[in-house]
C-alpha cells in the first residue's frame, strides 16, 4: 500500500478484508435466508454502499439510489412484498454492521459514530429509494391489470369474442366457464355522485361473502355488472325472509348500506351455462332494467322470468303496435288526452280489477274511476270490465307502456 509520503507498507488485515467483497456475499445470503428466502438479486449493490459509507463516510450517487429504485421494481415483478424486501435490505444491513467492527475496531468512538451515521444514511436513502420503486411498480401492474379486466368483461359480455381465447383469459379472473352463471345489474334511480366507491364497497360485500373465485364486479354503461355462478353460496339479506336466497336480493340489501345513489333497482338475468350463458344472461338483465325504466316499475328487483310476457310482446313489435293503434288509438280523442285514462287503465290491471282499491291508488274517488272506464268502453268499444274483452285491452295497455305511447309517435321507427 502506498502511504501519503510515498513509502509502501503491508495492507492491513482488515483492508485486506475489505478488498475481498466474499464476505459480502456471505452477509447477503444470510440476510435473505433471514428475510424469508428473498432473491439476493434485489441487494444490488446495497451491501457495498453500506460499506463504503462505513470506511470512507461516502454518500451514495443518485445513479445508485436510481438502480436500488429500479430493484424495488423487480420487486414488485417478482411478486415479493414491499415488507420482505424492506425486511432484506434491513436485515442485510444490520449483518453488515455486526461484521464491521473487526475491520474498524481501531478507530477512536468518534470515527465509529461517523461510520454509524454515514451506514444509517444509506440505509434510509436506499430504502426510501426501493419504497418508490415498488410503490411504482405495482400502481402500473394494478392499472394493466384493471385494462385487461375491463377489457376481458366488455369481450366476456359481448359475446362475440374467440371462445377459445376467453375461456385462457378467464382463468386469471378464477371463472369456470363450464359452470353456469347468472348475470345482475344495478343501477341507482337517483343520482350517484360516487360510482367507484359504491361499487368497492359492493366487491368487498361480494368477495366477502361470497368469496374471490368465480365472481366479477364491474361497470358499464353507468350500471355496475356483477357476474357470478347459478350455483354460488348466496346469504341471505338481513332482516325477515323474504323467499330463497337470490344473487338480487343480496346485492340490494349491500347496495342500500350506502346512502348514496339509494334507491337502486336490481334486475337478474337467469342462469345459463358454458361461454355463451353469460352474455346471454346479461342481455336478459340489460333488457330487464330497460324495461324498468320504461314501465316505471316500482319492484327493487326484477329477474327476467318475471318480464317474459313483455318480451313476448315485443317480439313481434309491427303486430303490438297494431294492437296498441287499434285497440287505443282513439283514447286521444277524450279532453286532456289518452294519458289519463291510460294510467287509470293500468292501475285498474294492477289492482286485479277492484275500482275501490284502483280509486285509492290514484287519489281518486271511485265514481271518477267508474267514470274513466265508461269513458275508455264508449272511445274504443272495449269494456275493461268485461272478462272476456279484458286481456285484448289489458295486452294494449302493456304494449302502449313499452312503445312510450301516446308520448312517442307510433309511426317513428323507435
Amino acid at each position: 500500500m502506498v502511504t501519503d509520503r510515498g513509502e509502501h507498507r503491508p495492507c492491513t488485515r482488515a483492508e485486506s478484508r475489505m478488498a475481498d467483497d466474499s464476505w459480502l456475499i456471505e452477509v447477503a445470503r444470510a440476510a435473505g435466508q433471514e428475510a424469508g428466502g428473498v432473491p439476493v438479486e434485489l441487494l444490488g449493490d446495497y451491501l457495498t454502499m453500506l460499506a463504503d459509507a462505513a470506511t470512507t463516510g461516502r454518500k451514495p450517487h443518485p445513479s445508485e439510489l436510481d438502480a436500488v429504485g429500479l430493484l424495488g421494481r423487480r420487486a414488485a415483478e417478482l411478486g415479493v412484498s414491499a415488507g420482505s424486501a424492506v425486511q432484506l435490505y434491513l436485515c442485510a444491513a444490520r449483518r453488515l454492521w455486526g461484521e464491521l467492527p473487526m475491520v474498524i475496531r481501531s478507530r477512536d468512538s468518534a470515527a465509529v459514530r461517523a461510520a454509524a451515521d454515514a451506514v444509517l444514511h444509506v440505509v434510509d436513502a436506499a430504502v426510501a429509494s426501493l419504497a418508490e420503486g415498488y410503490t411504482e411498480a405495482r400502481r402500473q401492474m394494478a392499472r394493466w391489470e384493471e385494462t385487461l379486466r375491463r377489457q376481458f368483461i366488455e369481450d366476456l359480455l359481448r359475446g362475440d369474442a374467440d371462445v377459445g381465447q376467453l375461456v385462457e383469459r378467464a382463468e386469471p379472473f378464477g371463472l369456470d366457464m363450464a359452470r353456469p352463471h347468472q348475470v345482475a345489474l344495478a343501477a341507482p334511480t337517483g343520482r350517484l355522485e360516487d360510482a367507484e366507491s359504491a361499487i368497492s364497497s359492493l366487491e368487498r360485500a361480494v368477495v366477502h361473502r361470497v368469496g374471490d373465485r368465480d365472481v366479477l364486479v364491474a361497470t358499464k354503461d353507468g350500471w355496475v355488472v356483477v357476474v357470478a355462478p347459478a350455483d354460488a353460496d348466496i346469504p341471505s339479506p338481513p332482516g325477515p325472509p323474504t323467499g330463497p336466497p337470490r344473487l338480487g336480493n343480496f346485492l340490494l340489501a349491500e347496495l342500500n348500506r350506502s346512502p348514496r345513489g339509494r334507491p337502486w333497482r336490481v334486475t337478474v338475468g337467469r342462469p345459463y351455462p358454458g361461454s355463451y350463458g353469460i352474455p346471454r344472461s346479461y342481455e336478459e338483465a340489460r333488457e330487464g332494467m330497460t324495461m324498468a325504466v320504461r314501465l316505471h316499475l316500482d319492484t327493487p328487483v326484477i329477474h327476467a322470468e318475471q318480464l317474459l310476457i313483455y318480451r313476448v310482446l315485443l317480439r313481434d313489435q309491427p303486430a303490438i303496435t297494431d294492437l296498441v293503434q287499434a285497440v287505443l288509438g282513439a283514447l286521444v280523442q277524450a279532453r286532456g288526452g289518452a294519458e289519463p285514462l291510460l294510467t287509470t287503465l293500468d292501475a285498474y290491471f294492477a289492482t286485479g280489477s277492484i275500482t275501490t282499491e284502483t280509486a285509492r291508488r290514484l287519489h281518486l274517488s271511485v265514481r271518477a274511476v267508474t267514470y274513466r272506464l265508461d269513458r275508455v268502453r264508449t272511445l274504443t268499444g272495449y269494456d275493461p270490465t268485461d272478462p272476456a274483452q279484458r286481456f285484448t285491452i289489458q295486452a294494449a295497455v302493456l304494449g302502449a307502456k313499452l312503445l312510450g305511447w301516446p308520448e312517442h309517435d307510433l309511426t317513428e321507427p323507435r
